[in-house]
């Protein structure tokens, strides 16, 4: 089964233009496997199929990695850490936070951190509104996170001044663009359609930041 793994999570990343490395290629399959073992006791994602999650799970996180800009990355509604777990693996040399307010989501999270020894990841269970930081974030990712707006309006106090919003969303959120563009204080960068290999159904990138 690992092998059939790494082979899916390799050619999926390859027809994103992602070579991995194979201490990437690894983690990443440990990270599943460390995620359907714990699925079958928690239930920390609707796929129980460890090769469906590959394609739902890790190479839709992965199809974001080249707009991934900054030094420090929040990913806010984490879950089992997607995509802030996937992307602290492709990244090594930056800093990223998992938040969860799910209790049994952030234990499996710091389980992952421990076993796939990611020293560059802090793992954080609490509500969104009242997580506190000492520094904000360069950037803030989110992957299933209610609206544009509600995650706008959660997560402002951590963002820094010159930071980027990256909401991964499925449809072209026109709505919720819009009830967020009435709004003075945020500007639309980009919506990227994102192309991913596996899944059906349309998934776009939603990158916006604080108006200057």
């Amino acid at each position: 089964m690992a092998k059939t793994l790494r082979n899916d999570i390799c050619q999926g990343a390859k027809s994103l233009s992602l070579d991995l490395s194979e201490t990437q290629a690894d983690l990443l399959t440990r990270y599943v496997l460390l995620l359907d073992k714990w699925n079958k006791a928690y239930n920390l994602t609707a796929i129980r199929n460890p090769r469906e999650m590959v394609f739902r799970h890790i190479i839709d996180s992965l199809s974001i990695v080249p707009h991934i800009s900054g030094g420090t990355i929040l990913d806010v509604g984490s879950g089992p850490g997607l995509p802030g777990i996937v992307l602290a693996i492709i990244y090594p040399d930056k800093k990223f936070t998992t938040l969860d307010s799910n209790g049994k989501k952030t234990r499996f999270m710091l389980q992952a951190k421990l076993d796939l020894q990611l020293d560059n990841l802090e793992v954080a269970n609490a509500r969104v509104e009242s997580f506190e930081i000492r520094e904000p974030f360069d950037a803030i990712t989110s992957r299933a996170f209610s609206s544009l707006v509600n995650m706008v309006d959660g997560t402002k106090h951590l963002l820094s001044p010159s930071g980027v919003y990256l909401a991964m969303k499925g449809l072209y959120p026109e709505e919720e663009l819009k009830e967020l563009m009435d709004r003075h204080e945020i500007e639309l960068v980009g919506c990227e359609p994102l192309n991913v290999p596996g899944t059906e159904g349309d998934r776009h990138l939603v990158i916006l930041r604080n108006r200057h």
